[in-house]
């Protein structure tokens, strides 16, 4: 008949999950009692315990009997009075270990002085009392933290990251958790909304398992965890990284197949994620989920539906023209001309309404001389979309005018073309290229001019202008004609895809920018454009409190050229990502190979993790120091190199979780069903 203490005790943890505890000791004192030792999971004793760190000995037969004890695996240790057998039984509870290492022992002088004599004597066999002697050993262990039920709720788990007590070692007892308490410890805290499984529970880089090891435990996640929060994808290149970002992105889609709350943008630099590939199975996350996925791309592919992506050169000059600037320098296009117009700084539209008369009136004939530049290029254009540029009643672009002097005309005019000037200023591009090529040939020609100096005593045209002049009319060379390759980058309309793009996100697609044929610049400036864009959209939504679920998840590669790490600006959008993303509800997922590339602000509102090998141990020491849950894994970050291999930490994780990464495989899957439903 049951007693009195086992019904406490069974009661304690019925309908939790760590009822699997009382479970796992009422077995081993099962196995104790009919001494079968090598179906126990128990490995030890405790030797000295603190808050902070363990050190427990061992025995070769235990370390067989449970298929060995590698560095970085769980132990779980608990009380004496945990078993339902104590005279006041304690709560159900477990203090998590993870050992980090061998450790000396009281005999370790005695035991090498044995090993010693042994084998300069070459004895072949060891008599049964110094075997005894020489198999114990010790380990050192960090203290992870304490599962335990929910006092205020008994069917609810509970994790702290500290423990409540610490008694005399003698009174623990250490064990190999089965595989259902390995389960309870890798995944006990996951909430239960949207999960996916995101790989295996692997705690070494060895693939030799021994009889008695537990493996296969599935690793999840729940997608609750990376809505609009922050995830690093951290380690050396083809080690895993994409992997683990196209599982999220799949498992994303997945979980809001449903409700479409999450729209998600990715920033496809190599086109692995819009274009089928070998790798994926000769798909891709396009392919595997059709109706949800739109494709922009800057050259479109034929085996890939896709809309182009085409900036406005005329619209966005100060950044068009750096992006111009590296498509010359890639093409190695180094004549001095060349390299005066690429060096140009034009200003930014907005910035001009606010500028005094003068300063307005030389910051439009920069862009007046540059648009001429690209129209005799061949650059479609759109001279309506022109004059409506940032009028706003300060008359910035009005008829093409760029206010010349009468007596610059007149000089000019006379001694290029030997008549007088329109009498009209430029109303088209057409005319303003002409007059601007009439000017630069007569400030060549005639640099001392008087009306090349204005009524205040400076030069009508400074060094910027000169130089856009030069290349607009060259004395040699091939001037604007060298920009004509670079039209399939331009569309006289582009800008209005910014406004599908937030459609579709807003309907919870995923939106694919097809960049893998694009420059460092041209992938920058898209993605500052629609980073910016998104940002933008979801603080309205904010200020007019329609936020709702609505998340938008952005997902960056190569992320060291975007948070850069010694970036000061805090008032960029990605400096506001970091800051206010998850206010806004934009969550992001940014991939790069090393953690000290990255902006030490971005990194400390970081929630979530995937790390995988590292080669310095600078970069180690500096993940720890951002992240105090890496602290003591560093070495096994520094040692294990094969791919998917990942330290997974999320916001349910308290702690790391060694992962093996499932391989991608492109194809789409049901939603999990939420715990309500699946019990309906």
């Amino acid at each position: 008949m049951t007693d009195l203490a086992d019904l406490v005790s069974v009661a304690a943890a019925q309908g939790n999950p760590i009822d699997v505890l009382r479970l796992f000791l009422e077995r081993e004192e099962q196995l104790e009692t009919a001494r079968k030792t090598d179906e126990m999971r128990f490995v030890g004793y405790v030797l000295e315990l603190g808050f902070e760190s363990a050190k427990i000995i061992t025995s070769d037969p235990y370390k067989v009997a449970v298929g060995g004890i590698p560095r970085g695996s769980f132990l779980i240790m608990t009380p004496i009075t945990a078993s339902a057998k104590a005279k006041q039984p304690a709560p159900p509870h477990f203090t998590l270990l993870r050992v980090t290492g061998v450790s000396p022992t009281p005999l370790s002088s005695q035991v090498q002085q044995t090993y010693f004599e042994l084998h300069k004597k070459s004895m072949p066999e060891l008599d049964v009392w110094t075997q005894s002697e020489l198999q114990w050993g010790a380990l050192d262990c960090d203290v992870l933290g304490m599962f335990y039920p929910n006092p205020e709720n008994a069917k609810e788990l509970q994790f702290s990251g500290d423990v409540n007590n610490v008694v005399s070692a003698h009174r623990y007892k250490v064990y190999a958790p089965d595989r259902l308490l390995l389960e309870l410890i890798v995944n006990g805290m996951v909430k239960q909304q949207d999960r996916a499984t995101i790989g295996a529970l692997r705690t070494m880089e060895c693939g030799l398992n021994s009889s008695g090891a537990v493996i296969g435990i599935p690793v999840e996640v729940s997608m609750k965890d990376f809505k609009g929060c922050r995830t690093a994808m951290f380690g050396k290149t083809r080690l895993g990284k994409s992997n683990v970002v196209k599982l999220l992105a799949q498992a994303m889609l997945n979980a809001t197949a449903g409700d479409k709350s999450v729209g998600q943008l990715i920033f496809d630099i190599n086109g692995e994620y819009a274009n089928d590939n070998p790798q994926d199975g000769d798909r891709s996350i396009r392919s595997a989920n059709e109706s949800r996925c739109h494709v922009y791309a800057l050259t479109a592919r034929p085996s890939t539906p896709s809309e182009p992506l085409r900036l406005n050169f005329y619209e966005e000059p100060a950044s068009c023209l750096e992006v111009i600037a590296s498509l010359l320098e890639q093409d190695n296009q180094r004549a001095i001309y060349v390299r005066s117009f690429a060096s140009v700084s034009l200003p930014d539209l907005n910035e001009i309404p606010a500028m005094g008369i003068s300063d307005k009136c030389r910051a439009v004939r920069l862009i007046q001389a540059y648009w001429a530049c690209l129209n005799k290029a061949g650059f479609q254009k759109d001279e309506q979309r022109l004059r409506a540029l940032n009028l706003k009643g300060s008359n910035v672009v009005k008829d093409f005018d760029c206010h010349f002097a009468d007596s610059l005309r007149t000089a000019a005019y006379a001694a290029v073309r030997n008549n007088a000037p329109p009498p009209a200023p430029p109303t088209s591009l057409d005319t303003l290229q002409s007059e601007l090529e009439v000017m630069a040939q007569f400030r060549r020609e005639n640099p001392t001019h008087p009306a090349l100096t204005s009524a205040s005593g400076k030069q009508v045209f400074e060094p910027d202008m000169i130089a856009l002049l030069e290349f607009l009319s060259p004395a040699s060379g091939a001037g604007p004609s060298i920009l004509r390759a670079y039209q399939q980058y331009h569309a006289a309309n582009a800008g209005n895809f910014q406004q599908s793009i937030l459609k579709h996100l807003d309907d919870g697609k995923t939106v694919i920018l097809d960049l893998g044929n694009a420059t460092d610049s041209i992938r920058r400036y898209f993605s500052n454009m629609l980073s910016t864009a998104v940002f933008r959209e979801q603080e309205r939504k904010f200020v007019s409190n329609s936020l709702g679920g609505h998340y938008v998840q952005l997902y960056f590669e190569e992320a060291h050229n975007l948070f850069p790490p010694d970036s000061k600006d805090l008032t960029g959008v990605y400096a506001r990502f970091a800051k206010e993303g998850a206010k806004f509800h934009i969550g992001m997922v940014y991939s790069t190979q090393s953690p000290s590339t990255i902006n030490k602000e971005l990194l400390a509102q970081t929630e979530n993790f995937f790390v995988g090998h590292l080669s310095s141990q600078d970069e180690v020491r500096a993940l720890a120091r951002v992240q105090v849950a890496f602290a003591g894994i560093e070495d096994d970050i520094l040692r294990a190199k094969t791919p998917g291999y990942m330290r997974m930490l999320t916001m349910s994780h308290r702690f790391v979780v060694p992962t093996q990464a499932h391989k991608f495989e492109a194809k789409a899957s049901a939603p999990v069903p939420s715990p309500a439903a699946a019990a309906a």
